[in-house]
């Protein structure tokens, strides 16, 4: 008998890395409805929008492309009032309100959860606070956080089984929704990637400009050490961020992935500041052979291996990846990037390359078909 699947996900606005995880669950179920808040045409893979995609409300609102997240407040009633046919399981692919997507009757439902509410939760000051909000967004957003909160922990009894992205987002799930939840990383295309034993003089940042990524420290540290910094993103921080950057600081945007690929192979290390629920693209750098600079907190401690203490090794006996900061300042990063400078030849290409297979996409694959078939049967994986 053919499982019919419906998989929900937020929005679809651009190739992060809860697209990537969507990309793969698009793989697995290629015969799955996909439903959304909103699409912009052309904006994800291929193997995303050749799925039937089906839109919320908010698809029509003015300017939406643009200032969808000004209508978060609206997003809880835009994902309810999507109406499923009948369904053998939902799959929700969950930052936002995705997970709150009402299953129809008889319908399992599995939520892949990349963070609870992240903008009522643990980052609500990043996205409202610091000035980086215009003060009407502030006072928005404070007004209505309590009701979202309320709203975000009563839609999770709505999920048969939660799968996290990381340790640290299954803490989390425990924290607010009072739930357990399964672990499974997100997946690198790990064969994708090839090591990368020359670098060049600059320093590398690939992501979205939003808040809590702390794009701003980087560009900080690089314009008082004199690094070169290259960024490939976007975002709604980018006027700000563009005014913080000094000669040594280069915009890119987004780019597709043979130059992300390339960017990854030819930089002196990845710079990490903000505090992640998971992270792709440290692996992804990983993945070429190059060390990550990270803030110490989040989902980059399941992922980077730091340098041990000089004459130490590292308790895991593993070879380093990466080192860490943990103060969220422009001093404390700058510190760790001198160290990491100092201590350069102490990276092993090789060996960074290789502590990335375990994240290995056929084996999230695996995983994730073995849960889905789990929560269809009532057993566990």
């Amino acid at each position: 008998m053919k499982i019919k699947i419906a998989i929900v996900h937020d929005w679809l606005t651009g190739m992060r890395g809860g697209e990537r995880c969507l990309e793969a669950f698009c793989e697995l179920f290629p015969d799955a409805d996909l439903y959304t808040l909103l699409h912009i045409k052309g904006s994800v893979s291929p193997t995303i929008e050749r799925h039937r995609i089906m839109t919320s409300a908010v698809q029509s609102f003015p300017l939406a492309a643009r200032y969808y997240r000004y209508y978060l407040p609206l997003f809880p009633w835009a994902i309810e009032r999507f109406r499923l046919p009948s369904y053998d399981l939902v799959l929700s692919s969950s930052h936002c309100v995705a997970k709150g997507i009402r299953p129809p009757s008889g319908a399992k439902h599995l939520c892949y959860i990349h963070a609870p509410m992240r903008y009522v939760w643990d980052q609500f000051e990043n996205y409202a606070g610091g000035g980086r909000s215009g003060i009407l967004a502030r006072l928005g957003m404070t007004f209505f956080r309590k009701r979202l909160q309320a709203w975000d922990i009563a839609s999770a009894a709505r999920v048969d089984q939660f799968v996290a992205n990381s340790h640290n987002i299954a803490r989390k799930v425990e924290k607010y929704y009072h739930r357990p939840a399964a672990v499974l990383h997100p997946p690198v295309d790990w064969q994708s990637f090839h090591v990368a034993e020359q670098s060049e003089d600059f320093y590398l940042m690939v992501t979205a400009f939003a808040p809590y990524k702390r794009v701003d420290l980087a560009i900080q540290a690089c314009n008082v050490m004199k690094r070169r910094l290259k960024i490939i993103g976007k975002g709604q921080e980018e006027a700000r961020l563009r005014k913080l950057a000094g000669p040594t600081v280069e915009f890119i945007g987004w780019q597709p992935d043979s130059v992300v690929r390339d960017h990854y192979a030819r930089c002196r290390a990845l710079l990490f500041p903000g505090e992640e629920d998971f992270g792709i693209v440290p692996l992804e750098t990983m993945a070429c052979g190059k060390p990550v600079v990270a803030f110490g907190r989040g989902g980059a401690l399941e992922t980077v291996v730091p340098l041990a203490a000089p004459g130490t090794t590292s308790p895991s006996g593993q070879a380093p990846t990466g080192l860490f900061f943990f103060t969220q300042s422009v001093e404390s990063l700058m510190e760790a990037m001198e160290t990491g400078e100092r201590r350069r030849t102490e990276f092993d290409p090789h060996a960074i390359r290789n502590h990335v297979a375990a994240f290995d996409r056929r084996l999230f694959k695996e995983r994730m078909q073995a849960l889905a078939m789990g929560a269809l049967t009532g057993t566990t994986s």
